[in-house]
């Protein structure tokens, strides 16, 4: 279950989405789901 709470991410990953825009990707610290957010 996600908690969707907006939170710093831990392990944050800079990477690159399908249409070539940037993005970062990561867990939450919290509950240990993926994090995902656009433009870096």
């Amino acid at each position: 279950m996600k908690c969707k709470a907006k939170r710093e991410m831990k392990d944050p990953k800079k990477i690159t989405m399908k249409n070539g825009k940037p993005a970062t990707q990561g867990t939450c610290p919290k509950c240990g789901t993926k994090m995902f957010k656009i433009g870096g």
